[in-house]
């Protein structure tokens, strides 16, 4: 899938790029990774970490169009990992969210098309579904635009879809690491008691991606079936005798995260490891295998029917935090 192409990654230098381009290296033989992103400290940074001739950098932003159609000349593969990620950020700053997370996108598509790259795969989140928020709204826009994009392929043979997933477990802002650093204080800041999130690890984050990119055929999004856990019970396990600062949810936040939605269920699909969501616009039939799942179907953190225990968060932090 990957051996003599040229795959390039925007917003490459966070955490989910950077762990990518070393899997594709590691495991393939490509032309050319490509990381794309404006931060040239953080590139800088990587190129010391990931020293292979195969591995170039492009300074660059989403935001910019021209510098998307130089970048994107000879590439067969788009991985679109550049974003507006903080969720208080995007509720003070939602122009400039808007200006990365939808004009961004718009601008991977008409760069994509004009290079006739062979498959897109854009990451999006939980957040997305039933948005509440300036970065969940803005993703959504964005997941609605790639799909769309599909039927501005024309004849061309570009194939966009898209990977939803949750909080990627040891991910820069994400709760464990700032829990984690904080393991020797006597209180931790809790938000709400009764709040969940989706965990997922990176590696999963990783093969989900893999798994659009050998199937996708065209306007889907992937979901990952992955385990939830109580924020309050990741505290317990990375400090069991602190004490909790209650602190209250953050602006934009929710207490509950969400996949999929009941009104999304009418073309999501069981695919076993994961779910498919169809394209309502979309002509594509799902495969035998693919179960439609219950028309009142969700897929939340708070209803989940697997769970995180401590035990496995604790064997989780053991291998890649201590």
């Amino acid at each position: 899938m990957f051996d003599n192409k040229t795959i390039l990654i925007t917003g490459g230098t966070g955490t989910f790029g950077k762990n990518f381009a070393k899997r594709i290296l590691d495991n393939h033989n490509p032309r050319k990774v490509i990381i794309f992103s404006r931060d040239e400290i953080k590139q800088w940074e990587l190129e010391k970490t990931i020293r292979d001739p195969r591995l170039r950098f492009i300074l660059g932003d989403v935001r910019d169009r021209d510098r998307l159609e130089r970048a994107f000349k000879g590439v067969d593969i788009v991985i679109h990992a550049a974003a507006m990620k903080i969720v208080p950020k995007a509720e003070y700053d939602p122009f400039e969210c808007v200006k990365t997370n939808i004009f961004g996108a718009m601008n991977v598509i008409d760069a994509s098309l004009n290079a006739n790259v062979e498959k897109v795969v854009a990451l999006s989140t939980d957040k997305a579904s039933s948005p509440i928020n300036v970065y969940g709204a803005s993703k959504l826009v964005s997941d609605k635009v790639f799909i769309a994009a599909n039927a501005y392929s024309g004849f061309q043979e570009t194939v966009f879809s898209v990977v939803r997933y949750g909080n990627v477990m040891g991910s820069r802002g994400s709760v464990i690491p700032l829990f984690y650093s904080m393991r020797h204080e006597k209180a931790l800041p809790i938000t709400d008691v009764k709040m969940t999130r989706f965990m997922i690890t990176i590696d999963q984050g990783m093969e989900l991606v893999e798994q659009a990119l050998k199937s996708a055929t065209g306007g889907e999004i992937f979901v990952k079936k992955v385990p939830s856990m109580n924020v309050i019970d990741i505290a317990k396990t990375i400090n069991p005798k602190a004490k909790f600062n209650i602190i209250g949810i953050r602006p934009g936040e929710k207490i509950h995260e969400q996949l999929i939605s009941s009104d999304e269920a009418k073309t999501t699909y069981d695919c076993g490891d994961f779910y498919k969501i169809y394209s309502v616009t979309s002509d594509i039939k799902p495969s035998l295998n693919e179960v439609l799942v219950k028309s009142d179907f969700s897929y939340r953190s708070d209803t989940n029917q697997n769970w995180m225990s401590e035990v496995q968060l604790q064997t989780w932090i053991d291998s890649n935090l201590k």
